[in-house]
């Protein structure tokens, strides 16, 4: 074909000349990659480059930036290798491509102790933040608790049942069988261990203080941060960009009543029954392993267990639960409000919510630890 690509060498005394021809485009890639990589090999000799572009019939993006790539390999020390005969037509175009480095631009941040100390105050005040915005959602969910108080025919129970339905009833599966395999495997270790003291007997009562008391409530309340709390985020989120929330308020709704409030009430219910629930399974799991592992026979096992607990213990768990669970439902939805009008605002906001979420449960556990500790529970 006469527009095939050619690139030729003619030694013009102490010069030499690559006088490029024909179809420069990526249609040509290969060729051209291969006649570009061949003329690169020249770099490095004594005498001036010059190449002559003023034969070709047609240029795209690919072919300048081949030509200014051989341009730059051919260019050593002072020497720099020119194109000539370069078009009016195609001047802008390689000069556009000429403006792209040859090397990326490393950023390089320098640490310094001001700059420590600002990132410190950001980090502060974003959390100052967050407190404010969980007190004013507080504050705003008592209010209408009061309002529902005294019109209780503005409270929303179908709403309320159905998100019970939602966080409760359909959770109910994956927190049994959570909450079943930690109760299997903390008894496995513990008996495991135990073991090595003649003592396998013992953790029946690491294993009934632990489910009632701590991890049983604590687990179930994290698996409901990243079930139902990033539910809450992402259903309010999408009400938010598609300016439901906006049109509640035109109508002359509340939507803290409307959508924040049944949410909480089910989320309030649910999160106890599901702790119980929850540390049933697991003290199931672990008398199973304890009796199929330990060989401590089931009737053993339920004695220990009566005398190892007490009543305190379950209520224990029982009060966090409630607590833990306003937590929850006033993180996910005060994100939920605060996402903007794109997708990457809900995403970044429901993932907030979840760690949110789980770390002021983590925190309020060790709250209510150094409480009972204190009035001797």
């Amino acid at each position: 074909m006469s527009g095939d690509p050619k690139l030729e060498r003619i030694a013009k005394g102490n010069a030499l000349a690559l006088c490029a021809t024909g179809t420069w485009t990526a249609s040509f890639a290969p060729a051209l990659e291969r006649m570009v990589a061949d003329a690169e090999k020249l770099a490095g000799g004594p005498q001036n480059i010059f190449i002559d572009v003023s034969e070709v019939a047609k240029l795209d993006t690919f072919g300048a930036w081949l030509i200014e790539r051989l341009r730059r390999s051919l260019t050593k020390g002072t020497v720099e290798a020119q194109i000539a005969g370069l078009s009016a037509n195609y001047s802008s175009l390689v000069d556009e491509v000429r403006r792209v480095s040859a090397t990326p631009v490393v950023e390089t941040s320098t640490i310094t102790i001001s700059g420590m100390l600002e990132q410190i105050g950001r980090t502060v005040a974003g959390l100052g933040g967050t407190v404010a915005g969980l007190v004013d959602m507080l504050g705003a969910v008592l209010a209408a608790v009061a309002h529902v108080l005294i019109h209780p025919r503005s409270f929303r129970l179908t709403s309320t049942v159905h998100h019970m339905e939602q966080v409760c009833w359909r959770a109910v599966p994956i927190i049994v069988l959570i909450t079943f395999l930690i109760g299997c495997i903390i008894s496995q270790q513990g008996i495991f261990h135990f073991r090595r003291f003649g003592a396998d007997i013992f953790v029946v009562d690491m294993l009934g203080v632990l489910v009632l008391r701590e991890i049983g409530v604590l687990l179930v309340a994290i698996m409901v941060a990243g079930r139902s709390g990033s539910a809450y985020t992402a259903e309010l989120g999408s009400m938010k960009m598609r300016e439901e929330i906006d049109a509640l308020r035109t109508m002359g709704f509340d939507p803290i009543e409307v959508l924040v409030l049944p949410r909480m009430l089910a989320l309030v219910l649910a999160l106890p029954i599901l702790a119980f629930l929850g540390a049933m399974a697991a003290l199931y799991g672990g008398g199973l392993v304890a009796w199929l592992y330990g060989g401590v026979d089931p009737e053993a096992f339920l004695l220990r267990l009566r005398d190892a607990i007490s009543i305190d213990h379950f209520i224990v768990g029982m009060v966090k639960a409630p607590v833990m669970a306003a937590v929850i439902g006033i993180v996910a939805c005060v994100e939920g409000l605060a996402v903007q009008g794109s997708a990457e605002s809900l995403g970044q906001h429901t993932t907030a919510s979840v760690v949110k979420g789980i770390f002021f449960v983590i925190v309020m556990d060790g709250v209510f630890a150094i409480f009972f500790a204190s009035i001797g529970m």
